[in-house]
């Protein structure tokens, strides 16, 4: 059994090769992952797709159009669900390759702030199955239902809710994305709260392009991403002064009063 690959220290000299070599070892580890994910997902297909299927209107089905469908739509949600599993693995492997290029300290930041952002994204994942995609789904399946024969074709609703959810997941990162760079000094409080119009601008042309094409999950979707921002604001303020006194940021900013 091949050894695991070693994870490189800071400024440690090593030759091409063996970086190749290393990412090589790497990727197969994130491919094999994957593939233990797909298969140990593909047993569970039924129990994903029912739980897929929640945030789905009373009385609505969804509907196939081709013999093909019923295979490539699981195999689709399966390897979505493969990706969600396995992302930790994969995640790890590409910090550890990236890592040594990253100071010591640099290093723990980076690793608790990934801790966190699982959570957030568990959160992200939960508020958009249970809050946005409900109401979303309800409007949509219902909008002018006295003029349309409405049927639900079963692959375009499994990537409507898979991307959903991802989409709010990711997003749900926002405040610990701002305080990472905040704590690695890339941005500090002050220019944030100057800048205050703009991010506000970027979140809603952000929830604008989440995977949505109606006003009522738009709307769901925009004012907790708006609060988040918000209290990323104030979570990069309260924390900066903490970094400062404990001297990781060295100098106090200007600016960052209150």
């Amino acid at each position: 059994m091949a050894r695991l690959p070693r994870r490189l220290a800071h400024d440690e000299s090593v030759t091409v090769v063996e970086h190749l070599d290393e990412f090589r070892s790497r990727l197969l580890i994130a491919i094999a992952a994957l593939v233990a994910a797909f298969a140990g997902a593909y047993v569970f297909q039924h129990q994903i797709l029912t739980w897929l299927e929640g945030p789905l209107p009373e009385g609505r089905q969804l509907t196939t159009l081709s013999v093909t469908e019923p295979f490539f739509t699981t195999v689709k949600v399966v390897f979505i669900a493969a990706i969600a599993i396995s992302l930790p693995v994969i995640l790890w492997q590409l910090w550890s390759f990236l890592a040594p290029a990253f100071e010591q300290h640099a290093q723990r930041i980076v690793a608790v702030f990934v801790a966190i952002a699982t959570g957030l994204f568990a959160g992200g994942v939960a508020f958009g199955y249970y809050v946005i995609l409900p109401r979303a789904l309800d409007f949509l399946t219902n909008y002018n239902d006295d003029l349309f024969n409405i049927q639900i074709r079963a692959s375009y609703y499994y990537s409507f809710v898979s991307y959903t959810l991802l989409a709010v997941g990711l997003v749900f990162n926002l405040p610990i994305f701002i305080l990472a760079l905040v704590r690695l000094g890339v941005l500090t409080s002050a220019t944030i709260r100057r800048n205050r119009r703009i991010g506000i601008a970027l979140v809603v042309i952000g929830a604008a392009l989440l995977p949505t094409v109606d006003p009522i999950s738009l709307i769901f979707e925009t004012v907790p991403l708006l609060v988040l921002f918000e209290a990323s604001i104030w979570a990069s303020v309260f924390f900066e002064r903490r970094w400062q006194a404990r001297g990781l940021l060295g100098e106090p900013l200007a600016g960052t009063e209150v």
